[in-house]
């Protein structure tokens, strides 16, 4: 009897020793946004792809749902590979609403409950763009990765925009259909505003038809097309020092593809700008806005976008 007490004493003593303690009231605010207790509002959970999904969702819903957009700020969402806890909240979403165009590559290695999930690109499918041969390179913490395969920078070619928000409308509306009246309102505002840059863009084209163009990165074939833009692309960082051999490499594009101006993602550091215009090549951003922008939002952005390309090419 005595040696089966001292076992119950040693095992408490164990599981007493194993417990985890309460957080302080400090910590039980500092949640992270992937966990459950995060997403206790009240209000519907509609988890997105990326950042130009979690804009339209914002703007069009209002206050009627909680839109939240997991990836972590500076990585690019396309090669973002959620953890367990994120993994979890889309699967406990009311609505998940994925860009598409294999866009979201972990999507394909998890369950995810196929009646909350809606392709916000599915209208357009058939004209997806495939990429071949691609280089496979890497820039940021999401490792090495390639742009071979689905095109998948949907939403910077405006009409194909526009689609994906008349997508999260119809998905929204099925979700609160108690606000069909506020999200048909501000879908219409949204879409205006999308047409009126696709209007804008369409005129830079006319002026652009038999002028190549460069570009840091192979992101733009959607937005080529769209606008008959004639673009060859490299492998280039906006902050990382362009070295010789990438001279080298944009000499040999050069060669047959008499660009006069490249078009970065973001904005070049002073000493790529000087290298390029020592070429004889001229920089503008036209930035796609995958994620969160350190300042302003994602109508803001496109209509800076816009209007650099506007300046740059009169």
């Amino acid at each position: 009897m005595k040696t089966r007490t001292l076992l119950f004493s040693c095992l408490a003593i164990v599981l007493a020793g194993c417990k985890p303690s309460a957080p302080a009231p400090a910590e039980k605010a500092a949640e992270s946004p992937a966990s459950p207790a995060a997403a206790k509002s009240g209000k519907p959970q509609v988890l997105v792809a990326n950042y130009p999904l979690q804009y339209f969702a914002q703007r069009i819903a209002g206050d009627a749902v909680d839109v939240r957009f997991l990836a972590p700020k500076g990585e690019d969402p396309a090669f973002w590979q959620p953890d367990e806890a994120a993994i979890t909240a889309f699967q406990n979403a009311d609505l998940i609403l994925m860009n598409g165009a294999n866009y979201s590559k972990w999507a394909d290695k998890v369950t995810l409950p196929e009646s909350k999930v809606v392709d916000t690109s599915a209208a357009f499918s058939s004209g997806f763009i495939e990429v071949r041969d691609a280089t496979t390179h890497s820039h940021g913490p999401g490792g090495e990765h390639s742009h071979s395969g689905t095109a998948f920078t949907t939403w910077i070619a405006f009409n194909q925009a526009s689609m994906q928000a008349q997508a999260v409308s119809e998905a929204l509306i099925k979700l609160v259909p108690s606000a069909q009246e506020s999200i048909t309102k501000n879908t219409q505002a949204l879409k205006g505003e999308l047409d009126a840059l696709d209007a804008r863009m369409t005129a830079v084209g006319r002026r652009l038809v038999q002028y190549p163009l460069v570009a840091s990165h192979p992101v733009y074939h959607y937005m080529a097309r769209r606008y008959g833009l004639n673009i060859k692309s490299v492998l280039w960082e906006p902050e990382t020092a362009v070295d010789d051999t990438a001279l080298n490499d944009l000499r040999g594009v050069l060669a047959n593809h008499r660009a006069r101006w490249m078009i970065w993602e973001g904005e070049p550091s002073k000493a790529n700008v000087d290298k390029l215009a020592s070429i004889g090549i001229q920089s503008v951003v036209f930035d796609p806005c995958g994620n969160v922008p350190a300042s302003g939002d994602f109508m803001s952005v496109m209509k800076t976008n816009v209007e650099a390309m506007e300046n740059a090419f009169r």
